[in-house]
């Protein structure tokens, strides 16, 4: 039976939001049409953040189906889909399912998975838009908990390794990967250090991406962006800068610390060629 989805506030009849539920509420009507298939989640800003929905949003959801046999027609023809909404390109992005442009400019990504599959899935709790009148009850909501990151203690030690790592990429002249160790891991470990000792606004916006949200989640002064991700030429300013963070907020071993410093220092004095 179709659900009643809370609609977001204020957008117009022609707006993403209202349109993104609109094609929901078709693929809700073709999936009852069809009779093999069992509910339909939306997840995300189509889930049970509806009030994140703006003109950026896409549709996430998982259609789930009777059976395997079912699953796999499912998987092998998007006729499903195309009949809530013409496709424009599609591509299989796992073997659970695909991610999609639509007609209209609309984007959406999905999985499919039987009853069975369901009940070892491990995904955040969802919204149910649609279901079959004998569907099981909380399908929604996952059977096996969504893993929890690792410790602080693991965080603050990725967060630094990943650090001293990076200044001795960038010292070989491999800046391309010292950015990413040094940009990219160290600070979604120290994001998820910010998480550990509660100094945001809020629980992680989505738990499988850990910097979804996080400029609205930290102040400035515990996430200072714009120096901890400076771009290419940055590595050295950017590792001070989380190193910095690190030692104002959690206890770090001086050795260590001692060994970074050092590795700082010396990337902003030698500056070798990329590639050398």
């Amino acid at each position: 039976m179709p659900s009643q989805p809370t609609q977001p506030t204020g957008p117009t009849a022609d707006s993403v939001p209202q349109r993104l539920l609109a094609f929901l509420d078709g693929l809700g009507a073709e999936l009852d049409r069809r009779g093999d298939a069992v509910a339909l989640l939306g997840l995300g800003s189509v889930g049970r953040d509806l009030h994140r929905l703006d003109e950026h949003s896409d549709a996430d959801f998982f259609v789930v189906v009777d059976d395997q046999a079912a699953r796999d027609r499912y998987l092998a023809d998007i006729d499903w889909l195309e009949a809530a909404q013409p496709v424009v390109w599609s591509f299989e992005n796992s073997d659970a399912g695909r991610k999609a442009l639509l007609q209209d400019g609309l984007f959406a990504e999905y999985a499919v998975f039987s009853l069975a599959e369901l009940e070892t899935a491990g995904y955040p709790p969802g919204r149910l838009h649609w279901s079959r009148a004998d569907a099981p009850a909380g399908l929604e909501i996952p059977r096996v908990p969504v893993p929890q990151p690792p410790s602080l203690e693991h965080q603050v030690g990725e967060a630094i390794t990943n650090l001293y790592v990076g200044l001795h990429r960038e010292l070989r002249g491999e800046r391309l990967t010292a950015t990413r160790f040094i940009q990219g891991y160290a600070v979604d470990r120290w994001l998820t250090v910010l998480g550990h000792l509660r100094l945001g606004r809020g629980a992680q916006q989505d738990v499988f991406v850990v910097d979804r949200g996080a400029e609205r989640r930290f102040d400035p002064d515990l996430l200072p962006l714009a120096d901890l991700v400076p771009g290419y030429e940055g590595n050295a300013h950017a590792a001070a800068t989380l190193l910095r963070l690190l030692e104002a907020h959690v206890d770090l071993d001086p050795t260590v610390v001692a060994a970074v410093h050092d590795l700082i220092a010396r990337a902003e004095t030698e500056r070798p060629s990329p590639g050398r």
